[in-house]
């Protein structure tokens, strides 16, 4: 993901640290700490190229690059959704792939209806979306809904309609981008009281040049965190240690679910192994952690 990256030799001016919990928070999580929560860790897609000879051993031809991706991890942000709408017919495919591993798949809405409709005129298209996400059946994990930068608060009586229409037995997080939803307070508190009112949670997308996106808030009990990694810069490890700190509080106050996906291109492998030995530390959380092709080896 390109979205709010910057000159890396700027990151070490960045302002990094996490902002405090929003008021609305309070209100959401304010249980007690659950005794298996469920958390789920991930990347955009199956791989790329230099996943091999790193995490799939060398030779693995790309129509197999997700059964060894499930070796490493237990979910997937799928971003292939995006870009076309796909039937029961393949899905159930990629679902056949999961059996047995407790493992999810976290489809994106189409660009069709997310960026090129007005979300008034998306009916069909929503429809034949979701009829082809169900046959992921229990492997489904939440469906989200990422709108364009031009996508203002301008048009947010289409946005919350279409919200309102969705089906309510499926679990649906929205990430916004244009930054008037941030800037103006009212609007924002709009956004995230609307999200609440109809149980769809927030999207929180933390990359260097868009802290707006950073927001915190959690409409529901539950978070789906997308994280932009820029190549292992040592910034991108104590960004981590501040996102577990506040994932353990989270969790100590009654989060249900947890979704982290990173974006880093090549080097995701090396960051989540961080991520999920921190959560093992901090958390008490144990999480399929990347195994990288000399350890595999060793193995033998």
């Amino acid at each position: 993901m390109d979205f709010g990256r910057v000159d890396p030799a700027l990151l070490d001016e960045i302002d990094f640290k996490l902002p405090a919990e929003p008021a609305l928070n309070k209100t959401v999580l304010k249980g007690t700490p659950l005794k298996k929560p469920h958390v789920y860790l991930g990347c955009a897609k199956w791989g790329r190229r230099e996943w091999v000879g790193k995490i799939y051993p060398k030779g693995t031809r790309e129509s197999d690059w997700p059964d060894e991706y499930m070796h490493h991890y237990n979910s997937i942000e799928l971003n292939a959704t995006h870009y076309r709408i796909y039937g029961a017919d393949v899905l159930e495919k990629w679902d056949a792939r999961a059996k047995g591993k407790h493992f999810k798949f976290c489809p994106k809405v189409p660009q069709s209806i997310s960026h090129y409709s007005t979300l008034i005129n998306a009916a069909d298209q929503t429809t034949a979306f979701l009829e082809g996400i169900l046959a992921f059946k229990d492997h489904l994990g939440p469906i989200f809904l990422q709108l364009s930068d031009r996508f203002s608060p301008n048009r947010r009586d289409n946005l919350f309609k279409y919200l309102e229409s969705l089906p309510t037995d499926l679990q649906f997080f929205l990430e916004v981008r244009n930054p008037d939803w941030f800037s103006d307070q009212n609007v924002r508190n709009e956004l995230f009281n609307t999200l609440h009112r109809l149980k769809v949670g927030a999207v929180i997308t933390d990359t260097a040049g868009r802290r707006d996106c950073a927001h915190m808030y959690m409409p529901i009990a539950k978070a789906f965190i997308r994280y932009v990694g820029n190549g292992a810069h040592p910034t991108d490890y104590t960004r981590i240690d501040d996102w577990v700190n506040r994932i353990h509080y989270w969790l100590l106050h009654g989060l249900k679910e947890l979704y982290f996906f990173m974006h880093d291109q090549a080097n995701s492998p090396e960051l989540t192994v961080y991520v999920a030995d921190k959560i093992k530390q901090v958390c008490g959380i144990e999480l399929p952690r990347p195994r990288f092709v000399s350890q595999q080896n060793t193995l033998f």
